[in-house]
């Protein structure tokens, strides 16, 4: 028996997780950020790995990104796989873009050197990289930060970093991760929004149905959040081959 969930409940249990999130994150020393940028001393070494999916699933945008993918390259921009949410009708949801890759899986934007294209206009996500901040539990189960992604599967470490880098570096991570929380309970404050306004509900079964349907090959819509609206699409996995 499929257990259906309220739009209200499911979306109100998630914005408040997020706001605990965000709380959290605004007490994290940013001086303790510094000290382990400045001690992990990553330098990238052009392996290209970080701008492949095998390595990094897909490169989530931010809103802020969306101008100049568009400028640089609108059939660039794809619905972030791992779509979040359904409706009753079938209908998709998820938060935001990402970048669209080959079909080997490689960023539309690496040359076949390993080099960014667009390296002087690359996204906020790709500027931090690999001081991501997660929160998740250690072996213990204990729930902290993470502060690295990828540690060790690529580039150089333990290289000099002056206190000065490491502080533009800490300040630009903290922003990326403020503004991706933002940009989560703004989708999850849409969808109430959303699905109050049309009548629309979360069933579970229905959202399993067009998860399989989208696998199999048939298109699906998705509605897009991004820049406070959604907008609809129809996508089938032909399109996500490389992810």
């Amino acid at each position: 028996m499929s257990k259906r969930v309220t739009s209200s409940r499911g979306s109100a249990d998630r914005i408040r997780c997020l706001r605990e999130e965000a709380e959290d994150l605004a007490s994290y020393s940013k001086e303790e950020l510094v000290r382990i940028i400045r001690e992990v001393g990553f330098s990238c070494n052009g392996c290209g790995q970080c701008c492949t999916s095998s390595y990094n699933g897909h490169v989530f945008l931010l809103d802020a990104d969306l101008p100049g993918v568009r400028e640089i390259d609108p059939d660039a921009l794809i619905p972030a796989p791992d779509f979040e949410y359904g409706d009753q009708f079938g209908t998709l949801y998820v938060s935001g873009y990402a970048l669209r890759v080959r079909d080997d899986g490689t960023c539309c934007f690496l040359t076949s050197d390993r080099r960014c294209s667009i390296y002087d206009h690359r996204f906020f996500i790709c500027r931090i990289y690999p001081y991501m901040l997660h929160r998740e539990p250690d072996a213990d189960g204990v729930v902290d930060w993470r502060q690295i992604s990828g540690l060790g599967d690529h580039g150089e470490y333990h290289l000099p970093i002056d206190e000065e880098a490491a502080k533009l570096m800490a300040d630009e991570v903290l922003s990326y991760e403020i503004a991706f929380l933002n940009q989560q309970i703004g989708f999850w404050e849409a969808i109430q929004c959303h699905f109050t306004e049309h009548n629309l509900r979360h069933v579970r079964k229905t959202y399993d149905a067009a998860i399989r349907r989208f696998r199999s090959g048939e298109p699906v819509f998705v509605m897009v959040y991004a820049d406070g609206s959604f907008t609809r699409h129809s996508v089938t996995a032909e399109e996500y081959r490389g992810f």
